[in-house]
């Protein structure tokens, strides 16, 4: 009881009025973020200033460490022969996948591996941010809401530290076995098929976890929260826009089945 009782006291303290200028870093609400988003999410959404810098920095620096950690274990496997294949590779037919190596191989080099991952990953932690976020508040303005662009865009970002575990959780896999993350998601649902619809349905399903819903979550408290939106309203706001998001991600495998011959490098949002 005094522990909650502590947490919450320390919250509130970091959203008192500031005498000074307003903090640009808000390190220490990153756990009640998680953990506590009830109260959190309350005190951020009361706040019309930007407070964004704190969670996209933290989810682009994992972001990119995750990359530059999966880059090293692509350069081990590219030196003998392996290389890391996409989603759903399974059911590309067999020009795909002679095709698809073909262009491993051409892209194996250190800009490849570490440069551009790691830049597509940070890029991609900003781009998945704004999407989510101006998304959600069309969506939230269009059904009554009232809450400002930059409340949303809080809100959207604070939102987003689950995947800041997840690429946590990632970093430590990869690094204590020396091999990329096999089959993520609800991957492994899909058993059989090919061509473009299951090589979608394969990346769309790598996409869902745990963590993906943990987010969905959080937005809706956010949402409840700075909006005071009715319960109906703020979950279909909400999943309209992860479903969207998640959608739109998967279609760079397909592109990809179609024009192996290209190298191409997956963006990671969020």
């Amino acid at each position: 009881m005094e522990e909650t009782t502590l947490m919450t006291t320390s919250i509130e303290q970091a959203y008192l009025p500031e005498a000074g200028p307003p903090r640009r870093w808000h390190f220490g609400l990153i756990l009640p973020a998680l953990f506590q988003p009830r109260q959190t999410f309350a005190r951020i959404a009361a706040i019309d200033r930007g407070m964004v810098s704190t969670p996209l920095i933290v989810l682009a620096l994992l972001a990119v460490v995750s990359a530059l950690v999966a880059g090293s274990i692509k350069e081990v496997a590219a030196a003998s022969g392996q290389f890391e294949l996409p989603p759903g590779f399974e059911y590309y037919t067999p020009e795909m996948q002679a095709q698809f190596m073909q262009a491993m191989t051409a892209t194996s080099g250190p800009v490849f591996l570490y440069v551009l991952p790691a830049i597509m990953a940070a890029l991609g932690v900003i781009a998945g941010w704004l999407v989510v976020g101006w998304l959600l508040h069309l969506l939230l303005t269009l059904m009554g809401g009232r809450s400002s662009s930059r409340q949303t865009l809080n809100m959207a970002a604070w939102a987003g530290l689950p995947f800041a575990v997840l690429h946590a959780v990632r970093i430590g896999a990869m690094l204590s076995s020396d091999r990329l993350i096999s089959d993520p998601g609800l991957s492994g649902f899909v058993t059989g098929g090919e061509g473009s619809a299951t090589i979608f349905a394969a990346a769309l399903l790598a996409l869902i976890d745990i963590f993906v819903l943990w987010h969905i979550l959080l937005l809706v408290i956010g949402v409840r929260r700075g909006d005071t939106m009715p319960r109906l309203k703020a979950w279909t706001a909400v999943l309209f826009t992860v479903i969207l998001v998640l959608l739109a991600r998967a279609l760079p495998a397909v592109l990809a089945a179609q024009f192996t011959d290209i190298g191409i490098v997956r963006p990671i949002f969020f």
